[in-house]
């Protein structure tokens, strides 16, 4: 395994419409957070129509890190998430939101598992009990019952399965035959990572939720296809489906 001196953290941003702040998060969020190891960006424009597309274009020339800005027709969140694993060159990658609900101030501490070797797979956890944070009643329960079916279908406890902060070896993830369009992704990939045996870790994390006026854009019809794809990707996907050419230290216990 590479060690901090030697490993490379690829962050994944999907872009969608973003353009009224992605300047500032780009600049005072993504790019200045500290990380003990190189990063590389690969930020996808998922087909924007309001400018987001001409800020992603001047990213390079706001961090010395590497930065790939790709541009694809708007498909969602999962298209945008599979464009930019096709660029990453990273051990260890990330999907990161293009927005401030998340603070990459954590990612440090996420990292510390896997460059220790002591994981392959790290979830930042909104709902673990370390963190004493207020949430809003209905995202909380929407949240907890996706989390809580996931569990059960799935087969690993995990307090906040639809998180956006996974980091993963990208071996793992590049194995996976991605097939969700937009946040069920969410689903499918803890879906897929039950299936082998990668080692998982949870850590408490901060989570400051924007409302759909501030830009929000997931809808409670994407609630409805979180539901389908627990069973689709749980159920009905076998491990065969779900991997091309698995590695072996993943390769589920039978």
């Amino acid at each position: 395994m590479p060690g901090p001196d030697e490993a490379t953290l690829t962050l994944i941003v999907p872009v969608f419409n973003e353009a009224a702040t992605l300047r500032s998060v780009l600049t005072e969020r993504l790019f200045s957070a500290p990380c003990p190891i190189r990063r590389e960006w690969v930020l996808v424009d998922d087909g924007s129509t309001d400018g987001s597309a001409a800020v992603l274009e001047e990213a390079s020339a706001l961090t010395s890190d590497s930065v790939q800005v790709v541009h694809k027709p708007n498909g969602g969140k999962g298209t945008a998430v599979r464009e930019g694993l096709a660029h990453a060159t990273g051990d260890f990658v990330m999907v990161h939101d293009a927005d401030a609900e998340y603070d990459p101030l954590e990612i440090p501490r996420l990292l510390e598992p896997l460059l220790e070797d002591r994981a392959d797979v790290v979830y930042g956890s909104r709902f673990r009990r370390e963190r004493h944070q207020v949430h809003r009643t209905l995202h909380f329960f929407v949240n907890r019952l996706l989390t809580l079916l996931s569990n059960l279908l799935s087969g690993i406890y995990l307090t906040d399965m639809e998180t956006c902060y996974k980091i993963a070896r990208t071996d793992l993830v590049r194995a996976m035959r991605l097939r969700a369009r937009r946040f069920e992704f969410e689903v499918e990939f803890t879906a897929y990572v039950a299936k082998t045996h990668a080692r998982i870790f949870e850590l408490p994390i901060a989570y400051y939720p924007r409302t759909r006026a501030a830009g929000k854009k997931i809808g409670w019809w994407d609630g409805f296809a979180a539901l389908y794809a627990l069973v689709r990707f749980n159920l009905l996907t076998s491990r065969s489906a779900a991997f091309r050419e698995l590695p072996e230290r993943y390769r589920a216990r039978d």
